[in-house]
């Protein structure tokens, strides 16, 4: 393979390939918005340093060599390969993905998307629910909203959102004329909803087994609790409209702090685009807690 430095110079390359598909010098001219003569001359010179002849020259337009033919439909290749890419990298110029954990999305993004939308009409965001750890690279993430602890790893920036601050809330309708708020004994009276996270032991202090139904998704043990099915332990944040407009009240005067917290994270790197970075900028505004 040669070296990079002695391949032939991007113009002639780029003269011969829409030459050989038009077979013409004057056509190819045209395409590329200069002269025949230009054309004509990158060909030459590409053949010079090649040292083989691409084209026939005949009175009435032109035929490929046989190794014309052969490299044509190389060159022809690579062309529509940096097409491709130059389109994905034009595509994605506007296009951020943020990762963030399936509650998040459900309880906090969603609901704010119109927001976004309105203030960046261009951007088109791509939301990826996990709970898994997204690699930047590998899954082309942007953005990423993670419960995580610092330090994070040098490559990565991160910003704190808010912590994980756990409270016990229902339906108003599960309590049935009961006032909050309760104590633990007669908070274990009711139905307990868990969610992967499983804090219900660690909040009771308990080894026994709890009963209760289980959900593999904290939005869904939430949306039980709306439905007045049970009582759900979960973080704040999540639940912070709820308790606001009173679909839910918080069981017990206090709420319980553990690690670790929700942070936004995204990759060090000097070509940030503009897009991520008002992604980025909103995320703070909108979540950051003040």
């Amino acid at each position: 393979m040669l070296p990079r430095r002695k391949l032939p110079a991007l113009n002639s390359l780029r003269a011969f390939e829409v030459a050989g598909r038009c077979l013409s010098f004057r056509h190819a001219a045209e395409e590329l918005g200069v002269t025949q003569g230009a054309v004509a001359q990158q060909v030459r010179s590409l053949e010079e340093h090649l040292g083989v002849l691409l084209f026939q020259r005949l009175p009435r337009g032109l035929a490929l060599t046989p190794k014309g033919i052969v490299y044509l439909a190389s060159l022809t290749r690579a062309f529509d390969v940096m097409g491709e890419a130059t389109s994905i990298m034009v595509e994605r110029s506007n296009t951020v993905t943020i990762s963030v954990t399936p509650t998040f999305a459900a309880k906090l993004l969603i609901p704010r998307l119109g927001s976004l939308n309105t203030r960046f009409p261009d951007i088109e965001l791509k939301t990826v629910a996990t709970e898994s750890i997204s690699d930047f690279d590998a899954d082309q993430i942007d953005i990423a909203v993670r419960l995580s602890k610092e330090p994070f790893v040098s490559n990565l920036q991160a910003e704190p959102l808010f912590p994980q601050e756990l409270v016990v809330v229902a339906s108003p309708q599960l309590l049935k004329g009961q006032s909050a708020p309760l104590s633990l004994e007669t908070l274990q009276q009711f139905p307990l909803l868990h969610d992967a996270h499983n804090h219900w032991p660690t909040i009771l202090r308990s080894n026994e087994k709890i009963a209760g139904a289980k959900f593999n998704q904290t939005s869904l043990a939430i949306d039980a609790a709306l439905a007045g099915q049970g009582v759900a332990l979960v973080c704040r944040a999540f639940v912070a409209q709820e308790l606001a407009f009173g679909r839910l009240v918080q069981l017990l005067d206090h709420s319980f702090f553990i690690k670790p917290d929700y942070f936004l994270v995204k990759k060090k790197d000097i070509q940030t685009s503009v897009a991520v970075s008002a992604v980025w900028q909103w995320c703070l505004d909108e979540f950051e807690l003040k």
